[in-house]
């Protein structure tokens, strides 16, 4: 396992779906080790950044993640929510199993992951719901769940996708220990965020995207006012324009 968290780069990316832009010429610097967060705009690009750098779309341009050591680390993801059938008769344990291991769900957790799947969920305030349906759980509870399954095996790179939409105020604060112990622990930490007091908060850095940087800097010192405004003012003058032409019969 790499010795802390990998540095990021992303060069020239674009991104295009269908004949709708995504990303253009995004240029940015992730640390290794920081608490990078990414705010904007829905629509503005982020999740699609992140799917790119997991390699789930095809883009253009340079990704390169640059690792301490000689082998790359472990790389857990946290979705902004969990798709599924309510009425499957899936315990936490269950899900927890089906992440961290191959062998059948039906035969139950295997002695190796047991303490480590315990204590995951005891790190999220979610152990005395084990056995509960992952139907029954109400969404904070589910996006616990998420946050405890990106625990096993102990990550080196998290990507996070707006972690605290659904979580209470007891869920923040367990949130909040999170990314202390993987500052601590010098874990790179890219982190999609629209709650921007969070970030001024918690985040080390922050990028601002709509469709390409707007601006990047850290976080208690970037996120003044003005370019808050400018970063979603700019998405919503795109859209009132592309209106605009549509109206008009522009192409």
């Amino acid at each position: 396992m790499a010795v802390g968290g990998p540095g990021i780069a992303f060069d020239g990316v674009d991104l295009t779906l269908g004949h709708t832009e995504i990303l253009r010429q995004v240029n940015l610097q992730v640390g290794g080790g920081s608490v990078h967060a990414l705010v904007g705009p829905n629509g503005g690009g982020k999740s699609s950044l992140f799917k790119a750098l997991l390699g789930q779309v095809p883009h253009r341009g340079q990704i390169s993640l640059s690792w301490p050591g000689e082998q790359p680390g472990v790389v857990a993801y946290v979705p902004q929510a969990l798709a599924f059938d309510a009425g499957l008769p899936m315990t936490v344990m269950d899900f927890m199993g089906a992440m961290c291991q191959r062998r059948p769900v039906f035969l139950g957790l295997s002695a190796r992951w047991q303490a480590p799947v315990r204590q995951a969920l005891q790190q999220v305030g979610m152990l005395e719901k084990a056995h509960r349906r992952m139907g029954a759980l109400s969404g904070g509870e589910r996006q616990r769940v998420l946050l405890a399954q990106a625990l096993i095996p102990s990550p080196d790179l998290v990507l996070l996708d707006e972690p605290m939409s659904a979580l209470d105020e007891a869920g923040e604060a367990i949130f909040e220990t999170l990314l202390g112990h993987w500052r601590a622990a010098r874990v790179t930490v890219l982190w999609i965020e629209h709650d921007l007091d969070a970030v001024t908060r918690l985040a080390d850095h922050v990028s601002g995207l709509s469709r390409q940087v707007l601006f990047d800097g850290p976080a208690a010192q970037t996120l003044t006012p003005q370019r808050v405004l400018s970063l979603f003012s700019s998405r919503q003058r795109r859209e009132d324009g592309r209106e605009e032409q549509q109206d008009r019969g522009v192409a």
